[in-house]
């Protein structure tokens, strides 16, 4: 029996890309982002993490993209949920969580993945071996297609980074980056938001800024001599 194939985004070009992830069947889940874990973090600054996850969340918005968040224990010492997230994107869901450490042990979690019918899941968080690792190896084994965002995510060490990237390769779950994901699900600069995604651009590599300003400038100065 053959497969169905889903319905691709009517902004996507007719042709290539069938291998990277579809905008219309993604859904982005923001894992353990708490301000306690974070200072725990020494595989990447904890200023570019939040940076990223932030750029995750307007790109969320700016796509209309759902976003589920959730924490475990956020009145205890691992902190609350870093407040860029729900500002950037006011239609993310918070779950809350009964202390499960595997946010794929919460049915209200998955219930709430399942209801939105979509079966590709970005998933990003603190830490990355724990928080990120065992939902993402458990979506993988119910059917999805799971990438993790390895810089939007943190761990305690580097130690334990190489370790998580090497157990999500073996586990089948794709390992991605904000830049890589910001280009995959943007895939086109013909589309009404192209000057919104500049500034994520400016966000995810800040010397992309850099070169931004430096054209807007040049085109000022061309302007003024003609």
């Amino acid at each position: 029996m053959e497969t169905p194939m889903r319905a691709k985004s009517s902004i996507l070009p007719s042709g290539g890309g069938a291998a990277l992830m579809d905008p219309a069947d993604t859904l982005i889940l923001l894992l353990d982002h708490q301000s306690g874990l974070f200072q725990t973090v020494k595989d990447i600054p904890v200023a570019d993490l939040r940076r990223n996850v932030e750029m995750i969340a307007r790109l969320s918005t700016l796509l209309h993209i759902p976003v589920i968040t959730t924490a475990s224990e956020p009145a205890g010492s691992n902190g609350p949920l870093m407040p860029e997230i729900h500002c950037h994107a006011p239609h993310a869901v918070y779950v809350p969580r009964k202390g499960e450490v595997n946010a794929w042990d919460n049915d209200d979690f998955v219930a709430e993945v399942k209801s939105t019918g979509r079966k590709t899941l970005v998933m990003a968080g603190v830490w990355t071996s724990v928080c990120v690792m065992f939902p993402a190896l458990d979506a993988v084994a119910a059917g999805y297609d799971v990438y993790a965002v390895l810089d939007a995510s943190g761990d305690p060490s580097e130690m334990a980074s190489r370790t998580s990237l090497a157990r999500f390769v073996q586990g089948g779950v794709k390992p991605t980056s904000t830049n890589a994901l910001l280009s995959e699900l943007h895939r086109t600069w013909a589309r009404p938001e192209a000057a919104d995604l500049v500034q994520l651009y400016g966000l995810v590599a800040p010397n992309y800024a850099a070169v931004v300003e430096s054209y807007v400038r040049a085109q000022k100065a061309a302007q003024t001599i003609a």
